[in-house]
């Protein structure tokens, strides 16, 4: 039997985390198109909220890690749906405030329990998820510093 390496074994755990996260989005996302809410715009809404008075463009596209022209889009579409306003500071200002209406509230509300997210991620124990998050937020903290070298 062959020893896997190091880099294999690295890749195989990057694959399973990959496949964790798109297994929990898509139970998400099939719980959230009952609302008529897609889980993109879910995170969107979630973070002007937790922006608060400082959510821009920006600062969006900052907390989300995304571009601020996906971010740009998204919201003229959630403007246009009514579940949020895109507020200029200034009549000739580019800089955008970003503030959640009635009805994003009310989205908001409704979507703060997930079934499938509480019975799959319920199924550890308090410490095990609290190892779990340890170690997700580890990785998270070395991705964000990750720069790869020029070859």
């Amino acid at each position: 039997m062959k020893k896997e390496t190091s880099s294999e074994s690295n890749f195989e755990l990057w694959r399973l985390i990959s496949r964790v996260n798109h297994s929990i989005l898509v139970h998400r996302q099939r719980e959230l198109r009952k609302k008529l809410i897609p889980v993109r715009q879910l995170w969107v809404l979630i973070a002007i909220k937790e922006l608060g008075t400082t959510a821009t463009l920006a600062e969006v596209a900052k907390q989300l890690e995304r571009e601020t022209s996906v971010i740009s889009s998204q919201t003229k579409l959630m403007e246009k749906d009514g579940l949020i306003k895109r507020n200029k500071n200034a009549p000739k200002s580019n800089l955008l405030t970003l503030v959640l209406t009635t009805k994003g509230w009310d989205i908001i509300k409704a979507n703060n329990h997930s079934e499938s997210i509480q019975k799959i991620l319920g199924s550890l124990s308090q410490n095990e998820r609290q190892q779990l998050g340890s170690i997700l937020n580890k990785v998270m903290v070395k991705s964000q510093k990750y720069r790869p070298t020029k070859s």
